[in-house]
């Protein structure tokens, strides 16, 4: 949360007219993150956000007027529970014992130099 200062992002179509504001939202996409805040808190531009990287996990936003003097608002919001989820009964691999050292040894054998030539990324 806080002032972003990217006046010129249009939240409702994810796109924006200048260079900087553009890098800024393939940031935010970059991330997965989603933008909360719906209505522009000063003088109709949106520059203070809440960023989260779930959705429904932010709720219940409310501008709260002025901050004394400043041309901010305040934002009031809450974080919400995530629900539980359901025990899943997808088998997990467990590394605590794994013997990394013996990796590494057996990984340095390898001519990778050889091993990967003509191969792409």
């Amino acid at each position: 949360m806080g002032d972003f200062n990217q006046p010129g992002i249009c939240w409702r179509d994810n796109s924006a007219e200048r260079k900087q504001s553009r890098k800024f939202l393939e940031c935010v996409d970059d991330n997965f993150l989603l933008q909360v805040i719906e209505e522009p808190l000063r003088r109709g531009a949106m520059l203070d956000l809440i960023l989260t990287n779930k959705e429904g996990l932010v709720g219940d936003v409310k501008l709260k007027g002025s901050l004394g003097c400043s041309d901010h608002e305040m934002v009031e919001f809450r974080i919400l529970r995530a629900m539980r989820r359901a025990r899943s009964k997808l088998a997990t691999l467990d590394f605590r014992g794994a013997d990394f050292g013996l990796l590494r040894d057996l990984l340095g054998r390898i001519p990778w130099d050889k091993a990967l030539v003509g191969r792409g990324a």
